[in-house]
C-alpha cells in the first residue's frame, strides 16, 4: 500500500526523523493559511507547494490543463494560491504516470530549506528494502540526490553504495557510521547522519514498510539532516498489525477494477494487452501468461481467483476483466486441486447469462477435480464457450481468437 508524501512524513515524525515540515491542504484557501504558518514560524516568505499523488517525477511532470510542474517554489502569498489553484483538481502527468496522469486532489505546503548557513548545503539519496537474492534487507545511498537513481546507476555505479542489514539484528552503529562517511559527512552533520539513518532504519521496520525512500536527504546549511521527499510503500501483508495504518489507504490513487477485485479477495493486477485470462495459482497465472505470448496475444491481465473460488467469486472476476475494451479474447485456465471444476465452470455460465450477448472469445481449460463434470456443463449451456483439454489446444484457441479479432 503507497502512501502519500505528507501522510510518510508524519509516520517519520513518530521515530524521531527529521522531516521538511508542511500541511496538506485541499483547496487554495487552506494553502493560504499554510503559508501563512510556515513565515510566521520560520521566518522564510518561501515555501514549496507539491502536488500529492502516487507516483514520482512530480517536480518534472506537468498539469495537463494548466502547463505548470507539480512542484513549485512560492516566493509570496499571491504564488502560493495561484500554484494551488492550478495544481489541484489538474491531471499531472509524470513519467510514471504515464499519458493518462493523476489528478492532483491535495497539495502539499512545505517550508523552504534552503536557507542560508555556514556550511554548503547538500543533496544526497537512500532508500531502504528488501534484498530478496539474499534475504536481507538493503540501504542503498548516493552522494547524487535530487535526480532520478536509475540515471546515476546507469551513468555513475561507482556513486552508489549498498550496506545490507541482517533482519533479525537491527542496524549496528557501525554500519550508520559506515554510510555518513561514505556520504562525505564530518563534525555534526556525521552525527546528525548516523542518528538519521538509525531512526529511519527502526521506522522502516516498525512500520512493515516494502520500500521506505528519501529523495532528496537534504543537509541544509547548518549541518541539519532533513527528509524533503518521502515515498513510503507498506506491505499489505502487515496491515492486520496497523489498522491505524490501513486507514490511510487513498482508493482515488488506485485502479478502480483492482479496488472492485480485492472487495471479492481476488488478485487482480491489470496489464495493457488484448487477452483477459483467469487462473488459480500464482504460478499458474505466470505460465498461462507466457502462453499468451507464445501464442501471439498479449496478457491484459494477472487474475488468481485462488483455491476457495467458488461460482460468485468467478463472475466477479469475470466481470472485472469484461470492463476492459481492449479484451479480444479470455482464457480461462484453471487446475481444480482445491478448487472444483465445476464451481468455476458454473461461475462462467452465471456470469455469460448476466451479462447477457458477448461477442468476443471465451476458451476454458479445466483440469482437475471434476473436471468431466465442468466440461459437460460447459458443452451443455448452449453457450459460445470454447472448452480445451491440453494446455496446447488452449494456446490454439487463444492464437485463432486474437488472429480472427
Amino acid at each position: 500500500m503507497n502512501l502519500h508524501e505528507y501522510q510518510a512524513k508524519e509516520l517519520l515524525k513518530k521515530y524521531n526523523v527529521p522531516v521538511q515540515e508542511g500541511f496538506a491542504c485541499s483547496t487554495p484557501q487552506e494553502a493560504e493559511e499554510a503559508y501563512r504558518t510556515i513565515k510566521t514560524t520560520y521566518g522564510s516568505s518561501f515555501a514549496v507547494v507539491k502536488a500529492q499523488i502516487h507516483a514520482g517525477g512530480r517536480g518534472k511532470g506537468k498539469i495537463r490543463e494548466t502547463g505548470i510542474n507539480g512542484v513549485k517554489v512560492a516566493k509570496s502569498l499571491e504564488e502560493v494560491s495561484d500554484f494551488a489553484t492550478k495544481i489541484l483538481g489538474g491531471t499531472l502527468v509524470t513519467i510514471q504516470t504515464g499519458e493518462a496522469g493523476k489528478v492532483v486532489n491535495k497539495i502539499y505546503v512545505a517550508q523552504d530549506m534552503y536557507y542560508d548557513g555556514p556550511t554548503e548545503r547538500k543533496e544526497f539519496y537512500l532508500s531502504i528494502l528488501l534484498d530478496r537474492s539474499n534475504g536481507q534487507n538493503v540501504i542503498m545511498y548516493s552522494t547524487e540526490g535530487g535526480m532520478d537513481i536509475e540515471e546515476v546507476a546507469h551513468n555513475t555505479p561507482e556513486k552508489i553504495f549498498k550496506e545490507w542489514v541482517y533482519p533479525g539484528g537491527g542496524l549496528n552503529g557501525y554500519q550508520a557510521r559506515k554510510i555518513a562517511f561514505n556520504l562525505g559527512l564530518s563534525g555534526e552533520a556525521f552525527k546528525n547522519m548516523t542518528k538519521f539513518v538509525t531512526n529511519l532504519y527502526n521506522a522502516y521496520i516498525g512500520l512493515d514498510c516494502a520500500m521506505l525512500e528519501i529523495n532528496p536527504l537534504f543537509k541544509a546549511a547548518d549541518d541539519k539532516i532533513v527528509a524533503v521527499d518521502c515515498k513510503m510503500g507498506l506491505d499489505d501483508n502487515s496491515l492486520m498489525r496497523h489498522p491505524d495504518l490501513a486507514q490511510l489507504r487513498d482508493i482515488s490513487e488506485e485502479d478502480p477494477t483492482e479496488v472492485e477485485a480485492g472487495k471479492y479477495n481476488l488478485n487482480f493486477v491489470k496489464l495493457d494487452g488484448n487477452v483477459g485470462c483467469m487462473v488459480n495459482g500464482a504460478g499458474l497465472a505466470m505460465a498461462t501468461m507466457d502462453m499468451i505470448k507464445l501464442s501471439g496475444g498479449e496478457p491484459a491481465n494477472f487474475l488468481d481467483v485462488g483455491g476457495t473460488a467458488n461460482a460468485t467469486t468467478v463472475e466477479a472476476g469475470f466481470r472485472i476483466i469484461m470492463k476492459d475494451p481492449k479484451v479480444k479474447a479470455i482464457l480461462i485456465n484453471i487446475f481444480g486441486g482445491i478448487v472444483r471444476c465445476d464451481r468455476v465452470a458454473q461461475g462462467v455460465i452465471d456470469a455469460y447469462k448476466n451479462m447477457g450477448n458477448i461477442e468476443i472469445p471465451i476458451i476454458v481449460r479445466l483440469q482437475g477435480t471434476n473436471a468431466e463434470e465442468a466440461k459437460k456443463l460447459i458443452d451443455e449451456s448452449g453457450l459460445k464457450v470454447q472448452s480445451a483439454i491440453l494446455l496446447s489446444e488452449a494456446a490454439a484457441l487463444v492464437n485463432q481468437a486474437v488472429s480472427a479479432a
